[in-house]
Formats: C-alpha cells, sequence, structure tokens
C-alpha cells in the first residue's frame, strides 16, 4: 500500500504552511510521520493513498495492523495464448503479495475452451487471474495487473474504446468482479519479454501442462 503525507509547518517565527510527500510505502511513511513530528513544528499530519482516501496517524497504523493478516502489495502478472490452427488456447497467471512480513508467489494456469482470438484469449486470462486473487482472499486491497495485452489493459483503464460485442461482454464481467472484491486496479502494460513468466504459464496450459504453486520467497 502506498500513501503520501500532507503536513502542515509553522516555522519558528509563526509562518505556517502545508507539504505534501510523494507516495511511499506504508512503512516508509509512518517512520517519516514520526520523525516529521519529533521536530516540533509538524501538525496535522494526514495519510492519503491513492484512491484519495485519508487516515490520521492512528488510524493509519491501525489499518497497516489489520492489513499485515491479509494478502497485499499485490502485483499480478496475466497472459493468454491462442493457437489458430488448433483452437487451443490457455491462461497464465503470476501473483505477488506479501502477508504477515513475509513475501509469496503464486503461479498457476489454466486450458480455455471456445476461445475465437488471441484478445479473447487475454480477457479470459484476466478473468483467471481474478478469480485466482479472489481464492487468495484479496479484497478490498491496491492491485497492480501487468500482463503485455496493450487491448485489454488499455480498455480496463478506459483508455481505449471497445466496440467488439464480445469484447464487451468480458469487460462487464470483469468490471463487475473488480467491483464486488472492491480491488483499487491499476493497470500496466508490459513488453512481452517482461511478461515472459505468465507467457510461458499460459503456453503450459495449451500444451496440457498444468501448473498449480505457491512459493514463499526469500528476502
Amino acid at each position: 500500500m502506498k500513501v503520501m503525507l500532507v503536513w502542515s509547518y509553522q516555522s519558528s517565527k509563526g509562518i505556517r504552511t502545508v507539504f505534501t510527500s510523494e507516495y511511499l510505502h506504508a512503512d516508509q511513511a509512518i517512520l517519516l510521520a514520526a520523525d516529521l513530528e519529533k521536530t516540533g513544528r509538524t501538525k496535522d499530519i494526514v495519510f492519503v493513498d491513492e484512491q484519495e482516501l485519508s487516515w490520521t496517524k492512528k488510524e493509519f497504523i491501525r489499518l497497516t495492523e489489520e492489513i499485515a493478516e491479509e494478502p497485499h502489495d499485490v502485483t499480478a502478472f496475466f497472459d493468454g495464448s491462442f493457437d489458430l490452427e488448433t483452437l487451443r488456447a490457455g491462461a497464465g497467471a503470476a501473483i505477488y503479495y506479501t502477508q504477515n512480513n513475509q513475501k509469496y508467489r503464486i503461479r498457476a494456469n489454466q486450458e480455455l475452451d471456445e476461445m475465437t482470438s488471441n484478445n479473447e484469449a487475454e480477457y479470459a486470462a484476466f478473468w483467471f487471474l481474478l478469480q485466482e486473487l479472489e481464492k487468495l482472499g484479496v479484497k478490498g486491497q491496491q492491485v497492480e495487473f501487468r500482463g503485455d495485452s496493450q487491448v485489454v489493459l488499455k480498455q480496463l483503464a478506459g483508455e481505449w474504446p471497445c466496440y467488439e460485442e464480445s469484447f464487451v461482454k468480458w469487460l462487464d464481467r470483469i468490471e463487475n468482479k473488480l467491483a464486488d472484491l472492491h480491488i483499487q486496479a491499476s493497470f500496466f502494460p508490459l513488453s512481452r519479454k517482461d511478461n515472459e513468466e505468465a507467457d510461458q504459464l499460459a503456453s503450459q496450459a495449451m500444451n496440457h501442462i498444468p501448473v498449480k504453486s505457491q512459493l514463499k520467497l526469500k528476502g
């Protein structure tokens, strides 16, 4: 979770102004707030997240303690593969998250049926990723979604229009699930090379090689 600090500062000569920090990880923001308070001239510190929700320091510390027991700091990768000749398709997902101060990675894939194009496979892969997030218990969290499908990510972000009826149905389905899980989504298009992990998982699914694993990461 990332937040910025907004605080009032009063100089020794009584000059008062308001400062705003850049977005910081929650732990860094709490440490910075404590350091600012030591000056004795900082007043009214407010923590503001990327959705513009705000908390006092006491409220934010309580929030982070509650979040620590849930999956958070989630980065989710997806990819869909489709073979026009065989009509075989697969979805791949890789999820990185923190829980109880420990970092984890989940890898999963799934064969896809009745796909008609690579773009549809990408939408189905995003839907598969959301199902994996729901199983993990990700709810009411900020999630970074990353993939090499410009179409899916740009349309979900509202930057590109969608005219194909079949894709509109996928978009509606995905957006409803995001709302149901109260996920605050941000979308980051990648090059295919930078999405190699999810791409490999999707290819394995298409070739009837199932993958489902969870790994505790070091460091």
